[in-house]
């Protein structure tokens, strides 16, 4: 049969994002190059794969039940080759993975290294998003993982958890509180307190452990990212709560991370993806590498 791999691809970017448009995004082809690929591969098979119309596309039921053959046949390719160290490091491609930021520093970069050297020309799209958004990219398939701390409850998201961390006070090194061994919640009500704001995944995490206590924190300025945060902290303006992993791993000079008491607050940092759908071969290496960089500990 007169097709290839990339018509494959073509055919399961489709399929995953059905839109022709958003899969000419993913693939970094025009949509005129991704269509003559379908066509090809429909041709090849003498089916049509999809229903179009100027409104939307649909698989066919061949389509649907070709889906999953596709994929097989794919992932078995490129698992073959990258198990073949002479033809991986020839191997081009592209692995999207979307990251909280709070967790890039601490994941990443020597995942990366390693990556980048056995698989040098596959390459590696980082989307750094917030929580909600990271969760948003992976049951679209705009990723094909994540690394986050929420998606434990969705019904089509398998989350494979790999360390437990602990909300820290953030505060100047210089100020009243940088030498203590830990500090109540209750206490933060004396200081100027900085807030991330209402939507943010770690402000529910923060606002559900705070539930039931009687003294809250009253915050004095309210922003939507943890560096921001971070950032206003480390200017001397007041103190915060931000995940331990958000800090400089070794500390800076201007900076304090104080553990938090009465009620102690944590959150579980996992990778996500898509239940029942199998990562293609070179996210899939990427996925394992994570999950031995991160076996689940304690962050304190």
């Amino acid at each position: 049969m007169n097709f290839d791999l990339a018509d494959l691809r073509a055919f399961l970017a489709v399929a995953d994002l059905g839109s022709f448009r958003a899969a000419s995004e993913m693939l970094h082809l025009s949509q005129s190059a991704l269509s003559r690929r379908v066509d090809k591969l429909e041709d090849a098979l003498g089916v049509d794969l999809f229903t179009r119309t100027t409104r939307k596309v649909e698989l066919t039921t061949v389509g649907r039940a070709f889906v999953h053959r596709a994929r097989n046949v794919l992932n078995e390719v490129e698992s073959s080759l990258l198990g073949i160290q002479d033809l991986a490091e020839r191997l081009s491609g592209e692995v999207t993975l979307a990251c909280v930021p709070s967790a890039v520093s601490y994941f990443l970069p020597s995942v990366f290294d390693q990556y980048h050297q056995q698989y040098p020309r596959i390459r590696i799209r980082v989307l750094d998003e917030s929580s909600s958004d990271v969760l948003l990219a992976v049951t679209r398939g705009n990723a094909d993982f994540g690394v986050t701390y929420i998606g434990t409850q969705e019904a089509d998201i398998d989350f494979m958890p790999l360390i437990e961390e602990a909300f820290v006070l953030a505060c100047p090194s210089t100020h009243l509180l940088a030498k203590r061994k830990s500090v109540a919640w209750s206490e933060l009500a004396k200081h100027n307190y900085i807030a991330l704001a209402q939507g943010s995944g770690n402000r529910f995490l923060i606002d559900q452990a705070l539930a039931h206590s009687p003294t809250r924190p009253r915050w004095f300025c309210e922003v939507n990212h943890v560096p921001a945060l971070v950032s206003l902290v480390m200017a001397g303006i007041g103190v915060g709560v931000v995940p331990r992993m958000a800090l400089p791993p070794n500390g800076h000079d201007g900076l304090s991370a104080v553990p938090l008491i009465e009620p102690a607050v944590s959150r579980t940092l996992g990778l996500i993806s898509r239940r029942g759908r199998p990562l293609p071969a070179a996210a899939q290496l990427l996925y394992d590498m994570l999950v031995a960089k991160g076996t689940l500990s304690n962050r304190k």
